[in-house]
């Protein structure tokens, strides 16, 4: 019995180091022979329309997504020249950081941040706050 358990044994490390490449023997690789070349992709052909019509959407709309901060809105006599002020100061404090004034009848609001997500949009307000 233990006589066939050391012929498996062998036979295994054997088998083992049999298997395992040469570490001196170079990789042959080449840009023209990627991973990607050798991949067989099936899929149906309705994604590439879908991603077709997705790409033509998105150029359509003219940007993309997303979620700003809105720190000044005001529709009284001198809104504008306060929402003027508010986006300047807000320039100075925070340089690094993209506002925006728009003018919706009759308000003016000053929005910022260019977050894609609503979590870097909470990020941004926690990082205010703390700043004030």
């Amino acid at each position: 019995m233990k006589l066939i358990v050391v012929g498996i044994i062998i036979c295994l490390f054997h088998l083992s180091t049999s298997a395992q490449e040469n570490p001196n023997k170079p990789v042959q690789t080449s840009p023209k022979n990627t991973i990607l070349d050798r991949i067989d992709v099936q899929q149906d052909s309705r994604i590439d329309s879908l991603l077709v019509i997705h790409k033509e959407m998105s150029q359509r709309k003219n940007g993309t997504d997303g979620f700003r901060l809105e720190i000044f809105f005001s529709s009284g006599v001198g809104a504008r020249e306060k929402a003027m002020n508010v986006r300047t100061d807000f320039l100075k404090n925070y340089p690094d950081i993209s506002a925006y004034m728009s003018f919706s009848s009759p308000d003016f609001k000053i929005r910022i941040g260019d977050c894609r997500a609503k979590s870097e949009k909470r990020e941004l307000k926690r990082i205010i706050r703390m700043l004030l």
